[in-house]
C-alpha cells in the first residue's frame, strides 16, 4: 500500500509520537487526525466511543487509504484497537499501551505510578498488564481528568497553571515502609510536552517513562517492509471539529503539518 502514515489522537498529544516517527522514517508522508470533536476521551462511556471510533476510522481509512495507522493514544487503543482490527482486517494498527513492562523491569524501590486517564486507568487492560508483567511492583493507578486538557493549553497558550500540573500529579508520590515512588509511567501521549513542568513540581526526582519512541520505533519497524508511502503530497493536519484557529495552526506548522480543511475527511 503506497498510501499516508495515519497518525490519530483525541488531541494534539499524539504529536508526541509524530515527532519521534519523524526521525525514524523521515520519507514517508503522515496525515495527523486529531478527534478533537470528541476531546476528551477519557470522559466517554466505552460502549460508545467503540461505535465512534469504528464509525469515524471508516470514514477515515475510506479517504486517505493509508498503508498504516498509528493510534497515539492510550485510552483509544487500550478500548478500540481490537475492535478495530476485526472491523477493519486489512489495515494495519500500531496501537499505544501504558509502559508497565520497562517500569517493572527498571524500577529500584519496587513502587510505579501509572499516570494516565480515567478511561485508561479503569480499562481492565490495563490490569491485565500488571498481573502479567509487575506482580512484583506495587503499582498506583492514578486517573487524572485535567491534565490531558491542561497539556492542550500548554502547546496552545505556551503556559500552564503548577498547581493544577502539582494537583495531577501528586498522587503518583507516596511511600511504603521508607521506600518511595521511583517511576512514572505517563500513560497518555499528551503528558510528555507537560514533562518538564511535572519534574519541576514534583514532590521529589522520578523516572518518566515517555514511551513515544517506543511506539515509534514499532511503526518504523513495519513501515521499512514496504515502499515509501505517499505522493509527495505535504504532510497535513486534521480537526475532526473543522476548528483549525490561528494557535492550532501556529502549533501545526511547528510540526511541519499544514492544517486541512473542515471535517474529519476533507480533500487533500
Amino acid at each position: 500500500m503506497s498510501g499516508p502514515v495515519l497518525v490519530f489522537d483525541s488531541g494534539v498529544g499524539g504529536l508526541s509520537v509524530l515527532r519521534e516517527l519523524r526521525v525514524l522514517a523521515p520519507d514517508q508522508r503522515y496525515v495527523y487526525v486529531a478527534d478533537d470533536a470528541a476531546f476528551p476521551y477519557g470522559n466517554w462511556e466505552e460502549a460508545a466511543l467503540k461505535r465512534h471510533m469504528i464509525a469515524l476510522f471508516g470514514e477515515l481509512i475510506a479517504r486517505w487509504q493509508p498503508r498504516l495507522v498509528l493510534i497515539a493514544c492510550n485510552t483509544a487503543s487500550t478500548l478500540a484497537i481490537d475492535a478495530l482490527r476485526k472491523a477493519y482486517p486489512g489495515e494495519t494498527f500500531v496501537g499505544t499501551v501504558p509502559a508497565i513492562k520497562p517500569a517493572a523491569e527498571r524500577t529500584r524501590s519496587g513502587i510505579v505510578a501509572v499516570l494516565a486517564t480515567p478511561g485508561t486507568v479503569k480499562r481492565q487492560y490495563t490490569r491485565d498488564l500488571i498481573r502479567d508483567y509487575a506482580d512484583t511492583c506495587h503499582v498506583r493507578l492514578v486517573g487524572s481528568s485535567n491534565l490531558a486538557a491542561l497539556a492542550e493549553t500548554y502547546m496552545r497558550d505556551g503556559f500552564v497553571d503548577e498547581a493544577a500540573v502539582l494537583a495531577e500529579i501528586e498522587p503518583c508520590f507516596i511511600e511504603i515502609d521508607g521506600r518511595r515512588t521511583d517511576i512514572v509511567v505517563l500513560a497518555c501521549t499528551h503528558y510528555p510536552f507537560l514533562v518538564n513542568r511535572m519534574r519541576k513540581v514534583a514532590p521529589w526526582p522520578v523516572d518518566w517513562i515517555d514511551p513515544a519512541e517506543a511506539i515509534a520505533r514499532r511503526a518504523q519497524s513495519l513501515l521499512a517492509q514496504g515502499a515509501r508511502g505517499g505522493t509527495g503530497e505535504a504532510d497535513i493536519a486534521v480537526f475532526t471539529s473543522g476548528r483549525a484557529d490561528a494557535s492550532r495552526g501556529h502549533l501545526m506548522k511547528g510540526f511541519g503539518l499544514a492544517v486541512a480543511g473542515a471535517g474529519a475527511t476533507p480533500a487533500a
